[in-house]
């Protein structure tokens, strides 16, 4: 996602990417060391999104959105307040009431962390963007304070009554990332591309 943002030409179509990952704790580039307790064998890798430590790892979708920021007509808050109000909407389908929290960007469930946002600007343009638990092994977010917040809870999509599996989760997501990011009059909605459904490639490499 770097190489793309990075390359890429002011008329190219966005891209939203969805994937998953191999077990592995992200950084954010002014991580607070001391919110990684316990990584054990699963790796560290350093990242240069926004945010502080998460987790990352299978049966979690990763939501990559691409986006030419000012043809989007979209600012950083707005863009995080749109990745947001997406997955509410999303979440509301299965009677799942989503909220935000001030302060600490992501949607939460009964005070649990449903999914957690961190993202990178340039040239204009986002990459990195929202990891949403759909049926993740939510033991390794004991291991750290996650987004820097201690004995902050993770729940599952799929524990709460959504869909069990990413791709599923990625399809009934998709509308309503496409309605809230592009809801600006005159906004071009984007390309959609759908990455392998697990990356074998380290969060901070892509």
């Amino acid at each position: 996602m770097q190489r793309f943002t990075g390359e890429r030409e002011p008329s190219d179509a966005d891209e939203i990417w969805f994937c998953e990952h191999h077990p592995v704790f992200t950084l954010g580039v002014k991580t607070d060391p001391s919110h990684i307790l316990d990584p054990g064998d699963i790796p560290v890798e350093q990242s240069d999104r926004g945010g502080q430590v998460t987790y990352h790892g299978p049966g979690q979708l990763m939501v990559y959105p691409l986006l030419n920021l000012r043809r989007a007509r979209l600012g950083p808050r707005s863009l995080v307040c749109a990745l947001e109000a997406a997955l509410i909407d999303c979440a509301a389908e299965f009677g799942i009431k989503g909220e935000r929290r001030p302060g600490a960007p992501g949607v939460y469930v009964a005070g649990a962390k449903l999914a957690a946002i961190g993202l990178r600007l340039r040239r204009g343009c986002s990459y990195h963007g929202m990891a949403l638990n759909v049926r993740a092994d939510l033991a390794p977010f004991a291991r750290i304070n996650p987004c820097g917040f201690k004995g902050l809870e993770a729940v599952n999509f799929a524990d709460l009554g959504g869909p069990a599996d990413p791709s599923r989760a990625a399809a009934r997501l998709r509308p309503h990332l496409l309605g809230r990011l592009y809801s600006a009059e005159g906004a071009d909605a984007p390309a959609q591309r759908m990455a392998a459904s697990r990356s074998a490639v380290p969060a901070s490499a892509q």
